[in-house]
This record gives C-alpha cells, sequence and structure tokens, in this order.
C-alpha cells in the first residue's frame, strides 16, 4: 500500500504560481555550489564517464543521476550533493556519456532505458572503497534509470544498496514524448531537440556512416527525432521498441529496495502515466508520493537553503540505514 496519501511539500514560493514557474525559475534563478573532485572511469567498449566525487571519508554513499541533457553541475544535482555532504556522506554525481562536457568516443551516447553505465558506476564506486550503505537517487530521466536498474537487478542488485529516490521520473517514455508535443510544452521541446541536435551534429562528424543529417528535414514531432536518431544510435529498432525497453514502469514490479518516487501532479511535462498508482498500491517496494505542486524538479521551498525534494532524501535514506 506504498501509496503516500499526503505530502509534506504543499508551497513553494508565492512567485512560483503554477508547474512551468516552479520547473524553469529554480534552474535559472538557483546558484549551489559543490567542491567535487572529478575521476575519469574507461568503459568496457572503449568509451568513458566522468564522475564528480565528494570525499568525506564515510562508509555511506549517495549516487546521483541527473536528467536529460543535464550534468552533474544542474542545480538539483548540486543541492543534493550538498545535503548529503553535510550530512556526512560521499556523493557520486555522474555525467552520462556526452554529458560532461567532451563528446563521448563511441556511437551511443545515453538514454532512459541504458542501465549499462549506471552499472558500470555502482561497481566502480563499490571497488574504490568498502561501502556499507549505497543509496541512488535520479532526478526526471536519472530517475527512470535507477528505477529500471533496480527493477531489472531485483534481488541481484549489490547488497550495499540500500534504497532509491527519483524525482519527476517520466516511468511511461511513450506519454511523455506524446505530452512534449502538447502546445503549451512547445519551450521544453525546442530547448531538448537544439540541446540534442547539436550533438546528433557532432556524431554524424565523428561517424558520417552511421548518422544522416538530412533525416532533420523529415522531423514533425518528437516521436520522428526518437526513430531516425535516439533509437537507431542507442540501439534500439524504432522508436517504439525505444519507448517500450526504456519506460522503467515496465521493469519496476522487480525492485527488491525501497524506492521513492515523487512526481508533481502540476508537472507540466509528465502525464499521469509516469505515477503508476495501482503497481504502488499492489508493491510493498515502491512509494509513490505526488505532491500537487513542485513542478518538474522544482519543489523550491520560501527562504530556504535547500529545496524540499533534497530533505526529502535525506530523511528517507537515513531512515533506511
Amino acid at each position: 500500500m506504498p501509496l503516500i496519501e499526503r505530502s509534506s511539500y504543499t508551497r513553494p514560493p508565492f512567485y512560483q504560481f503554477n508547474g512551468h514557474l516552479q520547473t524553469v525559475l529554480p534552474a535559472i534563478l538557483r546558484k549551489v555550489e559543490a567542491p567535487y573532485e572529478r575521476e575519469r572511469i574507461t568503459l568496457p567498449d572503449g568509451d568513458f564517464l566522468d564522475l564528480d566525487w565528494i570525499d568525506n571519508g564515510s562508509r555511506r554513499l549517495a549516487i546521483l543521476t541527473h536528467g536529460l541533457e543535464g550534468n552533474s553541475d544542474r542545480h538539483y544535482m548540486k543541492g543534493m550533493a550538498s545535503i548529503f555532504s553535510e550530512r556526512g556522506w560521499d556523493v557520486l554525481a555522474w555525467n552520462c556519456r556526452s554529458c560532461s562536457g567532451e563528446m563521448n568516443r563511441r556511437l551511443r551516447m545515453y538514454n532512459h532505458g541504458d542501465i549499462e553505465d549506471i552499472g558500470a558506476v555502482i561497481r566502480h564506486a563499490l571497488a574504490t572503497k568498502d561501502y556499507e550503505q549505497v543509496v541512488l537517487i535520479g532526478f526526471s530521466m536519472g530517475g527512470s534509470i535507477l528505477m529500471k536498474y533496480l527493477g531489472v537487478h531485483g534481488k541481484d542488485a549489490p547488497k550495499p544498496i540500500r534504497c532509491g529516490v527519483a524525482f519527476s521520473a517520466p516511468c511511461d517514455l511513450r506519454a511523455s514524448v506524446d505530452a512534449l508535443e502538447l502546445p503549451g510544452n512547445a519551450f521544453y521541446k525546442r530547448r531538448f531537440f537544439t540541446s540534442l541536435r547539436a550533438k546528433i551534429e557532432t556524431k554524424a562528424e565523428q561517424f558520417p556512416d552511421a548518422v544522416d543529417l538530412s533525416k532533420f528535414e523529415e522531423i514533425r514531432e518528437w516521436r520522428d527525432f526518437d526513430n531516425f536518431f535516439s533509437a537507431p544510435i542507442n540501439g534500439y529498432e524504432d522508436a517504439e521498441d525505444f519507448y517500450r525497453q526504456a519506460s522503467a514502469r515496465n521493469f519496476m514490479a522487480g525492485t527488491d529496495r525501497p524506492v521513492l518516487l515523487v512526481n508533481a501532479v502540476n508537472d507540466p511535462i509528465l502525464p499521469p502515466e509516469c505515477s503508476p498508482v495501482s503497481l504502488c498500491e499492489q508493491h510493498d517496494k515502491i512509494f509513490l508520493e505526488m505532491p500537487q505542486k513542485g513542478g518538474h524538479v522544482g519543489f523550491t521551498l520560501p527562504r530556504a537553503g535547500y529545496a524540499w525534494s533534497e530533505y526529502r532524501a535525506v530523511e528517507w535514506c537515513e531512515g533506511r540505514g
């Protein structure tokens, strides 16, 4: 019955009076610092990932995964890193392929359904230090990645992983893509498309025989972009295959560790399908919390140093030590 009926998040700042403002303004206005130290690891396929650490000499580790076209410098990543570090935890904020400021080496980049790379990050972290407690925290796409990872691995997930927390996670990718096509979401669609197009153009320079830039002329909706680029570059048959394999809700039933999923009701780019109420009501490990407000990875508090999501994640994770 892990459906949390009442959320403790009720009041954003007065000037953030709708879901769009609760989404956009924190990204523009919020400034957070985190004393990262960068490490680059090499993956089995010869590619690399850049990991940003905060080492407090702890046996507890928080692993943070960012959203689509995000990175470890995003306000939500630095805010979460800062509050966990303040509580004495080690922190590992990792950057997906192509997201750390340097294009990755292979054709494939990253996507909502790729759990190989987070698995590599977890294995590397556990080989680096004998951590007793590891928690996974993800934002938007990063939340979907951690939930698919835990769902696929189930009881076989590494023992030190105690729990997960996902904020604003698009658990149903097909429904999320449809939501991006709504007129009110043109701003988000344009920003994602502009950023991803620049990366695809770089991929065409790296792999001219594998990327056909002329397909951009045929794009009419986001599904076309996924058909022409996201799916083939990342090893999927087509957009539908991508959506099926990259939707965390198709795998969440296998979860064996407690997971808190927080999706705001007024999130402008997450439709109701991304908050699987019936699954959570029947699953004893997946806890669904749906604040009325918060936008997409917003959850700002009036006159507070941290976002509500950061306080909530610490409360949840430390309660499962």
